[in-house]
C-alpha cells in the first residue's frame, strides 16, 4: 500500500466482479441475459447522430425518466436514473444510511452492500438467513435503532423472492428509516414492490437494465420512490456528477423500455430454461435452491464447489464460485440459452460420474 493513500482507502476491500474472459467460453458466471436487447435498440444506435455527442446530455434525463415512469405506472417525479444500479445504490447509501445507527442487511446477499458500507463508514447489522435459505424479514425489522434496511428481492446469490404481502408486512414494521429493495432480478418471476411506493413514503425500489433488458454493457439503472427520496438522490448526484446518463444510453434505454413484447419473450424464455435446468440438475443429484432470478444456486453432496468450478472451467464453462464458508460448496449458475445449458449439464454429468 502506498503511503500517499488516505487511511480510509487503505482499509477498503473492493468488490470483485465475475470474471470477464478473453477466450471463448460458455459464460454462465455474471447473470447476463443470453438474448440480445430489443430490436429497437439497434435501430436507436443506427439513427443516433454523432453530432449529439458534442453536447452535454439532459442532466435530469427527462425523456428516459418519462418512459420509465410510464412503464412502471408512476409519476416522472418518482423516478431516478444513473449509470447502472450500482451507482444508484451508492447514491442511496450516501443519501439515507449515513447515520450513527447500524444498517440492517441479510448476511448472505449482494456483496457490494458491505463494500459501500465500508466506503461510507456505515456499520452493518447482519441477519442470518432462515433454515430455508430465505431472507428473514422478521429479523430485519426487529425493533431497535437503525439507519435503514436493505435487501435484494430476489436475493443474490440465493434467488429466493418474498411475496408482495410479505414485503408490505416488513414496511408496516419499519416506518422510521428508508427500506431499500433492490430488484435487479425481479423480472424473472418475482413481484415488484413498486406497487407499494404510493403507500409507503420510506420505500425505495432500485432496478437495472442489465438483466431482463439485456443491456449490461450499457450501464443503466434506476430508482422508484417518493418525491422526497428522489430529491435526496438528486442532491447526491448533483454533488458528484450532474450528467450521469449520456445521450446514447438514454436513447437506447427508451428503445428497450418501449418493446414490451421482446422483453416478455426474453424473460419467459429464461424462466422456462431455468425450470428445465433445475430438473436436470436435480436428476444429477444436485440440491438447487428455489429461484425467481436468472440464476440458480446449486450444490452436490459428493463434490466440493471449488472442484466442480475448476472442472467446468477446464471444459470451457464458466460459473461463479464464492469462496466463503457458507457458500463454499455451492455454484451460482447463470441461465443461458438452451444450448448453453445443455453443454453445462453434459459437463456436469462427466464430472459427477
Amino acid at each position: 500500500m502506498s503511503q500517499l493513500w488516505s487511511p480510509a482507502v487503505r482499509s477498503l476491500t473492493p468488490y470483485v466482479p465475475g470474471e470477464q474472459p478473453t477466450e471463448r467460453l460458455i459464460k454462465l458466471n455474471t447473470n447476463e441475459n443470453p438474448y440480445p436487447p430489443a430490436p429497437g435498440v439497434a435501430q436507436a444506435l443506427r439513427d443516433y447522430a454523432t453530432d449529439h455527442l458534442r453536447l452535454y446530455p439532459d442532466p435530469a434525463s427527462r425523456a428516459l425518466r418519462q418512459t420509465l415512469a410510464e412503464t412502471m405506472g408512476v409519476g416522472i417525479e418518482q423516478t431516478f436514473v444513473g449509470n447502472g444500479s450500482d451507482e444508484v445504490l451508492a447514491f442511496a447509501f450516501q443519501a439515507f444510511f449515513c447515520h450513527a445507527a447500524p444498517l440492517d442487511v441479510p448476511d448472505i446477499t449482494y456483496s457490494f452492500y458491505p463494500v459501500y458500507a465500508r466506503l461510507y463508514g456505515i456499520e452493518l447489522r447482519k441477519h442470518a438467513l432462515d433454515d430455508d435459505w430465505q431472507v428473514d424479514l422478521d429479523a430485519l425489522s426487529a425493533s431497535g435503532e437503525r439507519s435503514g434496511v436493505i435487501l435484494a428481492n430476489p436475493n443474490a446469490p440465493t434467488g429466493h423472492a418474498h411475496s408482495l404481502q410479505a414485503l408490505e408486512a416488513l414496511l408496516e414494521r419499519v416506518t422510521d428509516r428508508v427500506v431499500l429493495i433492490d430488484e435487479a432480478y425481479v423480472d424473472f418471476g418475482a413481484e415488484s414492490a413498486v406497487a407499494l411506493v404510493e403507500r409507503y413514503p420510506n420505500l425505495l425500489v432500485t432496478g437495472t437494465f442489465s438483466k431482463s433488458r439485456s443491456l449490461a454493457g450499457l450501464r443503466l439503472g434506476y430508482a422508484i420512490g417518493a418525491v422526497e427520496l428522489i430529491d435526496a438522490l438528486e442532491r447526491v448526484k448533483d454533488s458528484f456528477n450532474s450528467y450521469p446518463v449520456d445521450r446514447l444510453a438514454s436513447a437506447v434505454g427508451i428503445a428497450a423500455l418501449e418493446d414490451k413484447a421482446h422483453f416478455d419473450a426474453c424473460r419467459n424464455n429464461v424462466m422456462a430454461t431455468r425450470e428445465r435446468t433445475v430438473s436436470r440438475l436435480e436428476a444429477l443429484g444436485f440440491s438447487v435452491l428455489p429461484s425467481k432470478a436468472n440464476f440458480v444456486l446449486a450444490q452436490h453432496p459428493r463434490f466440493e464447489g471449488a472442484q466442480l468450478f475448476a472442472g467446468l472451467r477446464e471444459r470451457g464453462i464458466l460459473v461463479r464460485h464464492f469462496n466463503t464458508p457458507a457458500l463454499a460448496n455451492f455454484l451460482r449458475i447463470t441461465i443461458g440459452t438452451d444450448d448453453e445449458m445443455d453443454g453445462l449439464v453434459e459437463a456436469l454429468k462427466a464430472l459427477c460420474g
